[in-house]
C-alpha cells in the first residue's frame, strides 16, 4: 500500500515520494527475498524468481524516480504484472502441492 501512495504522491511532492518509495520498495524488497518459496516445484520456485525479478525492477523504478526521468511509471507498471501475476499462480501451486501431499 505505501508503495502505491508514495507513487500517487509523486505528483505533487516529489522529494518526500521518492524517500518514501527508497523505504517502501527495500522494506518489501527485503521480505520478499527473505521468505522464498517453501515448496519444492520448479514452476513454484520460477514464480518467487519471477518475484525478486520484480522487485528488482521496483529498485530500478525508484532509482529513475530520484533521477527524474519519466521512464520509472513502466518499470513501475511491469513489476506490478509480474507480482500480480505470480502471486495468483504460486498461491494455486502452492495449493496443489498441499493436496498432492495430503493424498499420499
Amino acid at each position: 500500500m505505501l508503495i502505491l501512495i508514495f507513487t500517487a504522491l509523486y505528483s505533487f511532492q516529489p522529494t518526500i515520494a521518492v524517500w518514501g518509495m527508497v523505504v517502501s520498495v527495500s522494506l518489501f524488497s527485503a521480505i520478499t527475498v527473505t521468505h522464498p518459496y517453501p515448496g519444492k516445484s520448479i514452476r513454484g520456485k520460477r514464480l518467487f524468481n519471477f518475484q525478486v525479478f520484480a522487485c528488482v525492477l521496483m529498485v530500478v523504478a525508484t532509482f529513475l524516480m530520484y533521477k527524474q526521468r519519466n521512464e520509472w511509471p513502466v518499470l513501475l507498471l511491469i513489476s506490478a504484472i509480474f507480482l500480480l501475476y505470480s502471486s495468483f499462480v504460486l498461491e494455486k501451486e502452492l495449493d496443489k502441492e498441499n493436496h498432492e501431499e495430503t493424498k499420499k
